[in-house]
C-alpha cells in the first residue's frame, strides 16, 4: 500500500508538520511511486519537493547532492532496504540545512515482520526496526534510539512514534500494511541543530523583538502574577508595552 498516502490525513491533523517540518525545499527519498509532491498544496509552507529515487543514484550516499542543500528530507519506508542505515541516516542529516528537519517512516519488526526474518513480506528489507528493545528477536534488528544517538550532536530527536493506531492485534499473522489504514510502522523527526545550538544556545530561532500585541499580553501576564505574589491585586495593570 502507498505508505506516504496513508500517513497524509494523520499529519495534517498535526500543526507541526504543516507549518514546522514540511516548510521550504525538500527531499523525498525514495518517494516513487507515492510521492510527497502530490500533497504539496496540503502543506502550504513547502515551497519545492525534489523525488529521489532509483534513478537518482544509491539512496545511501546521495551522491552530488550539496551539504545542506535542503529546508527538509523525507523517506518513507526506505531505509530498511539499505545496507547500512547509520551511513544513510548521516548523509540524510548532511543534506539538510541546519535548523532543518529530517521525518523517516520505517516498519515496525512486530507490526509487520512479526517474528520472520528474512522478512515474509518483502525480501529486499535488509533490517528490521524497533524504537528500543533489550533483546531482538531478529539478529539484524535496529534499536532507533541508539541509530539516532550515532548520528552526533547535531541530530536532536524530535519525536518518535509507534505508528499503531490502527493497527488489529487481534488478527492472526497477516500483513497489515496492505489494508488501507494500518501503517504498522514507526515515525521519527530529527531536527539538525544549528552551530548556535551546538555551542548551547537552546532557543530554536533567533531572538527577536515580538510585535506590540505580544508584548503587551506577555507584560501583563507576568504584572498579573507579581501583583498577586505582593498581595496587592488591586493595583492596576502593567500597561507599558516596552519593558519585554
Amino acid at each position: 500500500m502507498k505508505e506516504c498516502s496513508k500517513a497524509v490525513a494523520r499529519r495534517l491533523a498535526d500543526s507541526r508538520f504543516v507549518r514546522r517540518y514540511f516548510v521550504g525545499r525538500g527531499l523525498d527519498i525514495g518517494g516513487r511511486p507515492d510521492p510527497l509532491a502530490q500533497y504539496r498544496e496540503l502543506f502550504p509552507m513547502i515551497e519545492s519537493v525534489r523525488t529521489w529515487d532509483l534513478e537518482d543514484g544509491d539512496a545511501q550516499y546521495l551522491k552530488g547532492v550539496a551539504d545542506g542543500e535542503f529546508d527538509f528530507v523525507h523517506s518513507s519506508h526506505c531505509l530498511e532496504h539499505l545496507r547500512e542505515p547509520q551511513e544513510a541516516l548521516c548523509n540524510w542529516l548532511r543534506v539538510v540545512k541546519p535548523g532543518g528537519y529530517l521525518v523517516v517512516s520505517v516498519p515496525d519488526e512486530d507490526l509487520y515482520e512479526q517474528g520472520a526474518f528474512p522478512s515474509t513480506y518483502n525480501a529486499d528489507h535488509k533490517h528490521t526496526f524497533t524504537i528500543y528493545k533489550d533483546r531482538s528477536w531478529n539478529p539484524r534488528s535496529i534499536n532507533l534510539l541508539d541509530l539516532i544517538r550515532s548520528l552526533g550532536g547535531a541530530a536532536a530527536i524530535e519525536r518518535i512514534e509507534l505508528l499503531d493506531v490502527a493497527y488489529r492485534y487481534a488478527l492472526p499473522r497477516y500483513d497489515q500494511s496492505l489494508t488501507p489504514v494500518a501503517e504498522s510502522g514507526i515515525e521519527f523527526v530529527i531536527r539538525k541543530r544549528t552551530e548556535a545550538q551546538l555551542a548551547g544556545d537552546w532557543r530554536r530561532e533567533p531572538s527577536r523583538q515580538p510585535e506590540r500585541e505580544t508584548r503587551l499580553h506577555l507584560n501583563q501576564y507576568r504584572d498579573d502574577h507579581r501583583r498577586v505574589r505582593e498581595g496587592n491585586s488591586d493595583a492596576p495593570p502593567f500597561t507599558n508595552d516596552k519593558e519585554l
